[in-house]
């Protein structure tokens, strides 16, 4: 039994209107336990809308999606115990994370996951300030209101506010968007860290860099369509396809096929670069 599944997902906006907009098209693929998956697609491809199906804020209206914890599909809407043990596994991280902060301190909104399923306080609260360790926060911020924080705290904030729960399933949208490149790393470590501790991660990025070297399953949208699913290797082969629907290469791969045109074997990372470029240079 697959560890996470969608299943031909339809999910359509306004769906009683005369205006409705398809926003998932018929959108199936399998999630391996422990993987670290990247979501692609450009601005309005679906990527948001399908995220939120991972943890019950959207269920499908056709198709169905299996997920630790439970089975979402369009009879789920009446069955709030499941939604709640699939929110207890699969934590979501929005873009904006202003969106998931609330409390009027730092360590309470962590807190607040863990008392909503009933985790005595004192318990909550070691929960709490180990999530806040983990993502880099220190004792100084806890009293601190979570919107008197820089966007990086913030968004570190809204990743411990997850973890508190200990969920089996990472899901994120965009975590490092808006981060200056050290932000960026120290998110990215994080959710290998997470990742090497036995986690899933699930997240969005436009950033094809990320995708080369942190992701073991890519999946592209493009207009609700899953057009891609594949590992990077294999991915970035399509690179008509991809600048097709809006996708660059990495930048190692990128360079190096303005460097040797005719290559196929692009390079994804900077260290895979330079040995290609060896290799190359002494004629293998």
């Amino acid at each position: 039994m697959s560890y996470i599944k969608f299943d031909n997902v339809n999910y359509w906006y306004e769906a009683r209107q005369p205006f409705k907009g398809q926003a998932l098209k018929n959108v199936s693929f399998e999630i391996k336990k422990g993987a670290f998956v990247c979501l692609a697609g450009h601005t309005g491809s679906g990527k948001s809308t399908l995220l939120q199906h991972f943890n019950g804020l959207k269920k499908p209206m056709q198709g169905q999606v299996t997920l630790p914890g439970g089975t979402l599909d369009a009879k789920s809407r009446k069955n709030a115990k499941e939604i709640k043990n699939i929110r207890q596994k699969v934590g979501l991280v929005f873009q904006f994370p202003e969106y998931q902060l609330f409390e009027e301190t730092v360590l309470k909104d962590v807190m607040f996951g863990p008392r909503n399923y009933r985790v005595p306080f004192d318990e909550a609260e070691n929960k709490a300030r180990k999530a806040l360790a983990l993502v880099g926060l220190g004792e100084e911020l806890f009293e601190r209101s979570p919107f008197e924080l820089s966007g990086g705290q913030m968004r570190r904030v809204a990743i411990a506010g997850i973890l508190a729960m200990d969920p089996e399933v990472l899901v994120l949208d965009e975590p490092t968007a808006g981060l200056d490149p050290r932000g960026q790393q120290e998110i990215l470590e994080l959710l290998e860290q997470l990742k090497q501790q036995g986690k899933t991660i699930v997240m969005a990025t436009h950033n094809m860099d990320v995708v080369a070297q942190y992701a073991d399953q890519v999946l592209v949208l493009e207009k609700g369509h899953l057009m891609l699913d594949d590992h990077p290797a294999e991915a970035f082969k399509g690179v008509d396809k991809l600048r097709g629907v809006g996708i660059d290469l990495p930048t190692a791969a990128k360079v190096f096929k303005e460097v040797y045109p005719v290559a196929e074997d692009l390079p994804l990372t900077l260290d895979d670069f330079v040995s290609k470029v060896k290799r190359y240079r002494n004629g293998n």
